[in-house]
């Protein structure tokens, strides 16, 4: 990530998955209903799922869109197809 204000954003959110796990541990731990865990599973789940989007999402437009190696290669109207489809992939 480059700047500051995306990796701001990244760190809350590995650290809400990262509470999100604690809750997971202490479910656990305190021998919860299965009814319980899974919904922290799913949570947890959720957060990783949407985090990778969005690693994603920067991989497309900051390096495979503006890598001066290969100018042009992926147009906005690609960038955000490519977006979109792997999006659809990681909920």
């Amino acid at each position: 990530m480059h700047a500051s204000n995306e990796k701001s954003k990244l760190l809350g959110r590995i650290r809400r998955i990262k509470g999100q796990i604690e809750a997971l541990e202490r479910a656990v731990e305190g021998e919860a209903e299965s009814e319980k865990i899974l919904h922290l599973i799913a949570a947890a789940k959720g957060g990783v799922s949407g985090l990778m989007g969005e690693v994603v999402e920067h991989h497309i437009r900051y390096h495979l869109a503006d890598d001066p190696e290969y100018p042009g290669v992926l147009k906005a109207e690609a960038q955000q197809a490519l977006i979109d489809i792997i999006h659809s992939y990681v909920k």
